[in-house]
């Protein structure tokens, strides 16, 4: 095939044509974030957050007493409650967009500082997410290191399963059971998140209190997947309409345990190495200064913003949690 000499194409009119632009921004970074979503929210009103806890009495069988018996004055033995707290974190996002630029024609958008503006909102609670679900501990900051929350990894002490092989310690508080997370977990040996080890941290909470029905189990996304071949795993149907092709779930999401049914939810944010039971009624984030943005002083031809959140995460009752840790990060 030829075509006619001096037939005009495409190459030679290049200078003419107008660029096809769509006046659309395609952006599929997920913005998800299962656990600030499912979670209380608290007002803060220092840097450093505090609440109380306490539990009752171990049951005995040994509560037996006289007929007639007379009541000395001496009471029973009271144990106070515990007082534990976490410091707020600051978190911001800048933003500068020079004034050519919010002048000009714009594909996709009408104003570049309003564009940029909620996608700083977005990544902001990206960050947080991942924050809260972090294993940090507390730091109290100074004018040279910035104050730093404890993640929900450094909060679940008493329901922490590390690696079997060699075990790591769980997380401590710097006072006993007083204070703030302030020591991290020691790793342990990398471990395969079995159901034998999703039973076990099932009936630890249920031991402690906590009500199974009312947690989620939160895993990451390698995690998730296998999840999904646990025998405990509720099977699901999908009606298929007379005619229609039937579809394929491949999503674990109710687990049936002795002790309540769990649902399973993949969080991209959290450490893949944490697999937690999270009652969401005993975790709050508190805001001491929620979502703002600020107006920065314009020193040139470009506009500034600043968004900014201050938080601290709220675990009230860490008993009703728990976390196994050290789960391997990928699966073959």
């Amino acid at each position: 095939m030829a075509i006619v000499t001096n037939t005009v194409t495409r190459y030679d009119a290049y200078r003419s044509i107008r660029e096809d632009l769509a006046d659309i921004i395609y952006n599929i970074s997920p913005v998800d974030v299962p656990f600030m979503s499912n979670i209380g929210r608290d007002k803060a009103k220092s840097t450093f957050t505090e609440w109380q806890t306490d539990s009752l009495a171990a049951a005995t069988t040994a509560n037996a007493q006289l007929e007639g018996d007379d009541v000395v004055s001496t009471s029973g033995a009271q144990t106070m409650t515990n007082r534990v707290g976490n410091y707020t974190q600051i978190s911001r996002k800048l933003i500068e967009v020079s004034g050519t630029v919010e002048a000009t024609d714009k594909a996709g958008m009408r104003s570049a500082l309003a564009y940029f503006q909620a996608k700083a909102a977005a990544e902001l609670k990206r960050d947080m997410e991942s924050t809260l679900t972090g294993g940090q501990i507390a730091v109290i900051g100074n004018t040279t290191v910035a104050r730093q929350t404890a993640g929900l990894g450094a909060w679940i002490i008493t329901n922490y399963t590390p690696g079997t092989g060699t075990v790591g310690a769980a997380p401590a508080m710097s006072s006993g059971s007083d204070g703030y997370p302030a020591t991290a977990a020691v790793a342990g040996t990398t471990q395969t998140f079995t159901e034998t080890l999703l039973k076990a941290s099932i009936q630890k909470v249920w031991t402690q209190g906590g009500s199974i029905s009312d947690c989620f189990l939160m895993v990451g996304p390698a995690n998730k997947q296998f999840v999904s071949t646990f025998t405990g795993i509720a099977t699901r149907y999908r009606d298929v309409a007379p005619g229609k092709q039937a579809s394929i779930v491949g999503a674990a999401d109710i687990y049936v345990s002795d002790f309540g049914t769990i649902n399973v939810v993949p969080n991209r944010f959290q450490p893949e190495k944490f697999g937690y039971i999270v009652n969401p009624e005993y975790a709050s984030v508190a805001y001491l200064r929620p979502f703002q943005t600020i107006n920065l002083a314009q020193t040139g031809d470009a506009q500034k913003r600043m968004i900014l959140v201050e938080y601290a995460l709220k675990v009230r009752a860490e008993k009703s949690m728990a976390n196994t840790a050290d789960l391997k990060t990928s699966y073959p």
